[in-house]
């Protein structure tokens, strides 16, 4: 059987939600959680990184595609730099 001064170090023996004694600044340790709960709500409003990083390869591809027919056709490797920047805006959006 014990004292109960073991159980309440703990915080087995008493549970007080509002107070830990183990926490010394108690109102930084408000704001920690506070910032805590913002971000996890902002994580949802992130765009999907696997997604970003399969468009970012592809815009990459095409846009070194332009550059190596800049030699031969002016024309077709502007029109696909263009495309490539293209695909650069939809890359944000994902």
């Amino acid at each position: 059987m014990s004292d109960g001064i073991t159980e309440a170090r703990r915080g087995t023996y008493f549970k007080n939600e509002k107070y830990d004694k183990s926490i010394i600044n108690w109102e930084l340790h408000q704001q920690l959680n506070a910032k805590k709960s913002k971000i996890s709500k902002d994580f949802k409003h992130m765009p999907n990184q696997k997604w970003h990083k399969y468009v970012s390869f592809i815009k990459s591809g095409v846009r070194i595609l332009g550059y190596a027919f800049l030699p031969f056709n002016l024309v077709v490797a502007t029109i696909i730099l263009i495309f490539s920047e293209i695909i650069g805006i939809i890359e944000e959006l994902v």
